[in-house]
């Protein structure tokens, strides 16, 4: 099976006024890493304090990295139409969202779950549903700093395929509506947004 799971960092907690600082998609095959994408957004402007507290990401280590626009092109390219997982899903959907709505970006297709919300169904008595407490619970090795893009989406992947070998443990075939349900219901997906022809498109083709 393969399937992307991904995360971003941003400046605050508002889909629309706060920015993505950070995106990352990791690519799992038959439950190993295949493949990743990550990249550090520039939002052009500065990073406030309390932000950088929880990742670290500072105004210097953006300076000079793609805007959101361009990092959204290669996370789109990376993500394709590959079933994708990301904790606590409809924050980071809501975020991008707001970004391919606003800059006419190309977009992944695929079905989004959300692996907080299966983990409360498949994995229960962990203290709560974070994703640290997960991957402690689990015994998930920690090889990555929390509220990094790339490795949350590492610990989300391997959070979504500890799930996976529990839920399907008899051999069943996998039924993607079935993770939906466990992922609360509804479909999760990205908007394809069919880009207009603004005014300086215009005057350069004239």
């Amino acid at each position: 099976m393969e399937f992307i799971a991904f995360d971003v960092e941003t400046t605050g907690f508002l889909p629309g006024v706060d920015q993505i600082i950070e995106i990352a998609a990791v690519k799992f095959v038959n439950g190993k890493i295949h493949d990743s994408y990550s990249t550090l957004i520039n939002p052009l402007a500065p990073i406030p304090a309390a932000a950088t507290k929880v990742h670290g990401i500072t105004d210097e280590m953006v300076k000079g990295k793609p805007i959101v626009e361009q990092a959204l092109e290669g996370f789109t390219s990376f993500c394709g139409s590959s079933l994708m997982v990301a904790h606590n899903a409809p924050f980071d959907v809501e975020f991008i969202k707001a970004n391919i709505l606003k800059y006419e970006t190309n977009s992944p297709k695929g079905i989004i779950l959300d692996s907080c919300a299966m983990a409360r169904k498949v994995i229960p008595g962990s203290p709560n549903y974070k994703l640290g407490t997960l991957v402690r619970f689990l015994n998930i090795p920690e090889d990555g700093a929390y509220h990094r893009a790339e490795a949350d989406s590492r610990f989300c992947g391997q959070l979504f395929q500890i799930m996976l070998e529990r839920i399907f443990k008899n051999g069943e075939p996998l039924v993607i509506e079935n993770l939906v349900n466990l992922s609360g219901g509804q479909v999760l997906k990205f908007p394809q947004v069919q880009r207009q022809l603004r005014q300086l498109d215009l005057l350069s083709s004239l």
